[in-house]
């Protein structure tokens, strides 16, 4: 995954994890910081042991579980995402505070949007979009299977990709079925603020930040969903 191990590539700093949450829809990691990513895995059988070290991992460093990007396991690529987010250096300078919808509102009207995941914002663009397809691992009425990717995107003059494609392995090509003249944007709080992303195409990159570690590893563990942390976080941008 070149993005992902670019980005890696920058992280300077290592720090001790001080706590690992793992929670229904989010997976936080604390160590400089606290770093989210999405909860993306199945329950299964348990003869396979989705995280070896349970019960260790704050014996572990951040960078030792950034090391588990390309685990086989799904939770051990959440956790090493959040662990990404944890002591990534992010710019503040150069962030502006603004959410995804707002962005994809002003610029969606007569165009053609394509969404990789599924947001809460996406009715409201389908009313400005000439076209919006949303591609989905998981697709419910109304949504196109992601298998349809290399299709759809090339015609899309905007995209949006769920940040959650680093987890599954999926966001390099995604970005390669993108046009040089679409506007790219990467989006929700498994991303990563890093300028990286502007030598892939992207033109807005949109994450989080975390702002009461305390009160977001409480909601987390109690199954809260995204919108329920928005009072621990603020929604950050960078555009090229």
């Amino acid at each position: 995954m070149p993005v992902l191990e670019d980005i890696i590539s920058t992280l300077d700093d290592d720090a001790a994890v001080k706590e690992v949450r793992i929670g229904p829809f989010w997976t936080a990691v604390v160590s400089q910081r606290c770093g989210l990513a999405s909860s993306m895995f199945a329950h299964g059988h348990h003869q396979r042991v989705p995280a070896p070290d349970a019960g260790k991992l704050t014996e572990k460093t951040a960078w030792e579980l950034v090391q588990e990007v390309n685990s086989e396991s799904d939770m051990m690529r959440c956790i090493a995402c959040s662990a990404i987010n944890s002591i990534l250096q992010v710019d503040l300078n150069r962030c502006v505070e603004i959410n995804a919808g707002s962005v994809l509102m002003k610029k969606a009207g007569n165009k053609k949007v394509a969404i990789v995941g599924h947001f809460p914002f996406i009715e409201k663009i389908r009313q400005v979009a000439s076209s919006l397809w949303v591609l989905e691992k998981r697709p419910i009425e109304g949504d196109e299977p992601a298998e349809k990717a290399s299709e759809i995107i090339p015609q899309a003059d905007i995209v949006a990709i769920t940040g959650t494609a680093l987890i599954n392995g999926t966001m390099d090509d995604l970005l390669s079925y993108c046009r040089k003249s679409s506007f790219v944007m990467v989006l929700g709080p498994t991303t990563p603020i890093s300028t990286v992303w502007f030598d892939y195409g992207v033109d807005m990159v949109l994450g989080s930040v975390v702002t009461n570690v305390e009160d977001a590893l409480k909601k987390i563990s109690e199954g809260a969903i995204f919108r329920q942390l928005k009072d621990c976080v603020r929604l950050l941008a960078i555009k090229r």
